[in-house]
């Protein structure tokens, strides 16, 4: 019986030592070495692992900075461009600053442009919704309002409007990671240059029926009429299924489009406002003076006028 157990032990401990020396192996033979500057990198990103660079997260991201011939399509966009230039520092690069980005809700579509046709009781979700029928007004194209952007941003920068039914982006919170982007089904949330002071025009829709179809729906539609691609000069507007679409490369936020659109679809976002010019004051008719008559000149006239006396 001892006999037994001691063998029992010793065949299990040469067996441990066998396996351990197998895998040490094993371990040493495939083991990758990773660069030591991943972790550099990681360290100066802001940690939020919110996919908006691309990659799974944020060391996802050192990784292929790391791995990268250039810095072109490398870019942090919760940190901007001062973190960049840090990942670039710490690598030893270059890279070009860009423009800033910030989401942008392309639906008027509100309570009192767009009146509801039916009433949805299911759960609470666009997707859900989206999957089972085309909403709750005669816009299939529009926002459904069931906060699913609200719900992806990690920031806090979206909310829902209980006025409109629409989603509000808050600037100065977006960090432009484009969660809300991918967390909506219709498509209504699209990742815009923030423009020169912040300053920027869009077309609010996204509706791409025919114009009539269009306008039954939603007031605020585009109806796909032209006009704006006709008066802008820099030709930034585009007329594609009966949609129109800005260009914010090439728009110069001259807002001639905005005048233009009948429908009212076209916004433009923090210019300022323009202070009414003062009325010019009516021009004063001149009075030509009254002629000055001496006393001597009223003698005369008083002998002119006398009656002439008939000789007898």
């Amino acid at each position: 019986m001892t006999t037994t157990i001691i063998w029992t032990i010793a065949i299990i401990t040469i067996l441990g030592t066998v396996l351990a020396i197998v895998l040490y192996l094993v371990a040493e033979k495939f083991k990758v070495e990773e660069d030591p500057r991943i972790d550099q990198v990681e360290s100066v990103l802001p940690g939020a692992n919110c996919g908006g660079c691309g990659q799974a997260g944020c060391r996802a991201f050192a990784q292929f900075c790391v791995e990268s011939e250039d810095m072109d399509k490398c870019f942090c966009p919760v940190g901007g461009n001062d973190v960049m230039q840090k990942v670039a520092a710490t690598l030893g690069r270059e890279v070009a600053a860009k423009d800033p980005m910030v989401a942008v809700v392309r639906c008027n579509g509100t309570c009192e442009n767009r009146p509801k046709t039916n009433e949805y009781g299911g759960h609470q979700s666009c997707r859900v919704k989206a999957a089972l029928y085309s909403g709750d007004t005669g816009c299939s194209f529009g926002c459904l309002g069931c906060g699913d952007c609200v719900a992806a941003c990690q920031f806090g920068a979206i909310s829902m409007d209980p006025q409109t039914g629409l989603p509000v982006v808050d600037e100065e919170k977006c960090t432009a990671c484009g969660a809300c982007v991918k967390a909506c089904p219709k498509a209504i949330i699209e990742l815009r240059n923030k423009g020169r002071k912040n300053m920027r025009v869009f077309v609010s829709c996204v509706n791409k029926d025919k114009g009539a179809v269009a306008r039954k729906a939603c007031k605020a539609a585009c109806i796909g009429c032209g006009k704006c691609a006709k008066v802008c000069a820099f030709e930034a507007i585009t007329i594609e299924n009966n949609l129109a679409y800005i260009d914010f490369s090439k728009c110069k936020l001259c807002k001639k489009c905005v005048a233009e659109c009948p429908t009212g679809a076209i916004h433009a976002v923090n210019f300022p406002v323009l202070k009414p010019k003062p009325a010019a004051p009516a021009p004063v008719a001149a009075q030509n003076p009254a002629p000055v008559v001496s006393s001597e000149a009223e003698g005369r006239v008083e002998k002119s006028v006398e009656p002439i006396k008939k000789e007898e």
